[in-house]
């Protein structure tokens, strides 16, 4: 997408604003030239004598200031309407185009980098738009009505002053070309460092625990000097053209001075159209030299907002079908039909995998880490899409139905729970966003949750930090099991949802876990074996095959994988696989 497109696509329901603000400074340009032409007028009939004809004047002066007054507050007017609900529309249209992006989008960028984009973008185009209206709308304005007075006077004049302008702006274009791409050059750097930060100061505590401050230190230093060498750049080459500028500014100007005095010299013009020439020049020439200056920034803002919105370019890839439905749950049935998968660039993960989950059933998720149980709950939830096959939950293929009611019907518990900075009883309320007070206090005593919030200084309303920072490991992940309580939906998914629990708390919460679990289809994937022996059924993975199927005792008689990990787990741990969880 353009900057110009994005920048059109955006201000189109605030249209009506920006076209009294254009109507403002058509009001304002007039301006600019009926006063220095009524002085003209005053200063000729003065040297008639002719003072009643000056009152006059002066009568319409007055006029013009109070149309001057207006249009600027009309400008103003549509400028404290428009600009705030612009700024909110592209933040909010932002959000919705990223939301949309497949989960692998927010895995390959820093969640700042995304951040500064977004606020750049909403913070630079009204500025961009009052840049254009304010300075370039009301020069072109004021060159059109100036050229035409100039003409009056003498058609010499009026072509001098046209055909400066053109020069002048065909510099600037070329010039400008260049400064913006140098400019987002420097947006891009300036991008890369704000993103450096948000994970330096996300990774704090890693930091301070490896020492590795000096180390960190010496990576900002590598962004910021590509920050700072690429902004000399643009500064060195913008100063060598306002030099440029000066120099055509000052030609213009003496010899724009050196025709009227001639023109005077030889009374082919009146004292009153020296005034007029003299002040229309100053007028144009002042705004065409601002102008150049106001550029620099506005090619700035221009690049900041080309480099904030190739983040509207990625592709959604996983989108509601036109005729999705909403899931209709009866039973809750998995089943893999013939699934094929694999990540961009990957050697397939799972080839013709079927397997079927029946209502009700709790089936847990075990193998070495990469052999795709992540990736199983992930296909079911449609954070990605299969390649060939079909994933249905009830007959109904996942690819088929709204993406809002498949999630809405799935209760996950990540082993990483992080949290929203807010607080906590706004964060279990997550699991439902309408539950009472009654219900989510219900929920967090389910999930043993509600001893230690009690005894917090704002019990319910403690703040809990950026991620949940506040909190311990074992907190954040009782919390995120209230959310399930809360949730109640008729599929049910716990990743490694007591690992970060002691032994008495985990004991305590098993029992309400298999409360919650009961009526659902539940997936559980584990590490600590010892947490599957009530299921009903394992999966065994290995390399995206299910090697093994059936229940803990049935699996350990048949002295495969499963009794080989059982056996070699420590703790109740499994040891680590030679390959990265998927």
């Amino acid at each position: 997408m353009t900057v110009l497109k994005f920048i059109t696509t955006m201000t189109k329901p605030f249209r009506w604003y920006l076209f009294g603000m254009l109507a403002a400074m058509c009001l304002v340009a007039a301006d600019n030239n009926i006063k220095p032409y009524l002085i003209k007028t005053i200063i000729n009939a003065a040297g008639q004598d002719d003072y009643s004809y000056i009152w006059i004047v002066v009568g319409i002066y007055a006029v013009s200031q109070v149309m001057m007054v207006a249009a600027w507050t009309l400008f103003d007017w549509c400028q404290s309407k428009y600009s705030p609900q612009l700024t909110s529309h592209i933040i909010k249209s932002m959000i919705e185009k990223i939301n949309s992006y497949p989960y692998r989008f927010f895995q390959d960028h820093l969640s700042g980098d995304i951040m500064s984009k977004i606020t750049n973008a909403a913070q630079q185009t009204p500025q961009a738009i009052d840049t254009v209206i304010v300075e370039m709308f009301q020069l072109f304005v004021t060159v059109i009505i100036s050229v035409i007075l100039l003409a009056t006077v003498s058609i010499w004049f009026g072509l001098a002053i046209l055909v400066w302008v053109s020069v002048y702006l065909l510099v600037l274009y070329l010039a400008m070309r260049k400064a913006g791409i140098l400019s987002s050059k420097v947006a891009e750097a300036e991008a890369k460092t704000s993103g450096f930060l948000v994970d330096y100061l996300a990774n704090m505590f890693s930091i301070k625990i490896f020492a590795t401050h000096n180390f960190e230190s010496k990576l900002l230093g590598i962004n910021l000097n590509d920050y700072i060498n690429k902004s000399r750049l643009k500064i060195l080459y913008m100063k060598n053209f306002f030099t440029k500028q000066g120099l055509i500014y000052s030609c213009y100007i003496v010899g724009s001075l050196c025709g009227t005095i001639y023109l005077a010299q030889h009374n082919l013009i009146t004292v009153g159209d020296f005034a007029l020439i003299f002040m229309l020049n100053g007028e144009i020439t002042m705004r065409m030299f601002h102008l150049g200056y106001l550029m620099n920034e506005f090619i700035s803002n221009w690049g900041t907002i080309g480099q904030s919105i190739t983040i509207l370019d990625a592709n959604p890839e996983i989108l509601d079908a036109p005729d999705a439905t909403s899931l209709q749950i009866k039973q809750a049935q998995i089943k893999f039909d013939n699934v094929h998968f694999s990540y961009p660039g990957t050697e397939p993960l799972f080839e013709n995998k079927s397997v079927q989950i029946e209502h009700g059933s709790k089936v847990g998720l075990v193998g070495y880490s990469g052999g795709g149980k992540t990736t199983f709950v992930n296909l079911i939830m449609r954070l990605y899409d299969v390649t060939a096959g079909r994933v249905l939950i009830d007959n109904q293929d996942v690819r088929d139905v709204k993406q809002d009611s498949l999630r809405a019907a799935i209760a996950m518990i990540p082993q990483d729970s992080t949290l929203f900075h807010r607080s906590l009883i706004d964060n279990i309320r997550y699991g439902k966003t309408g539950a009472s007070d009654t219900e989510v206090m219900h929920a967090s005593k389910q999930a043993h949750a509600h001893e230690f919030i009690s005894k917090l200084p704002q019990s319910y309303e403690t703040q809990v930090g950026e991620r949940g920072v506040k909190l311990s490991g074992g907190q954040r992940q009782r919390i995120a099991i209230a959310r399930a309580f809360l949730k109640n939906a008729p599929i049910l998914i716990l990743d490694e949802a007591t690992s970060q629990l002691d032994s008495i708390t985990e004991q305590e919460i098993q029992d309400s876990l298999w409360n919650l679990m009961h009526d659902k289809t539940t997936l559980v994937i584990a590490h600590r074996l010892s947490t599957l022996l009530r299921m009903d059924r394992i999966l065994v993975f290995d390399n995206g095959k299910i090697v093994e199927d059936g229940n803990h005792k049935e699996l350990l008689a048949k002295h495969g994988l499963y009794k080989k990990l059982w056996d070699a787990q420590v703790g109740g741990f499994l040891p680590d696989g030679s390959i990265q969880e998927v």
